[in-house]
C-alpha cells in the first residue's frame, strides 16, 4: 500500500488560498505561513499531517496526495473544511 507524508494550509476562501500560494512561489516559507494562517490544528506544526495511506483523508486530498509531484505546492483544493494548499513531502 502506498504511503505519503504531506503538509497543508487550510483557509476559508479561494482568494486567500491563491494569495498564500503566490507568496510561497515567491519564496515565502510554507511552514511559517501555515503557522500564521492555517485554520487546522496542524498549522502549529507548520501544516505537517504526518504519514497516511489512501482512504485516511478526504477523497479530494487523496486524489492530489497520491498523484501530484512531490515537493510541489498544489491547490487550491476545495473540501468541506475550506480551501487547502497541499504539498506532498514524500511518497512510497
Amino acid at each position: 500500500m502506498p504511503l505519503a507524508t504531506a503538509r497543508h494550509i487550510l483557509v476559508d476562501t479561494e482568494q486567500q488560498c491563491n494569495e498564500l500560494k503566490s507568496q510561497i512561489e515567491a519564496g515565502a516559507d510554507f511552514g511559517q505561513l501555515a503557522k500564521q494562517h492555517s485554520n487546522c490544528p496542524s498549522g502549529a506544526q507548520g501544516g505537517e499531517l504526518g504519514e497516511f495511506a489512501p482512504g485516511m483523508m478526504v477523497p479530494e486530498f487523496d486524489k492530489v496526495v497520491f498523484s501530484a509531484p512531490v515537493n510541489t505546492v498544489q491547490g487550491p483544493v476545495k473540501t468541506d473544511f475550506g480551501y487547502h494548499l497541499l504539498e506532498v513531502t514524500s511518497r512510497s
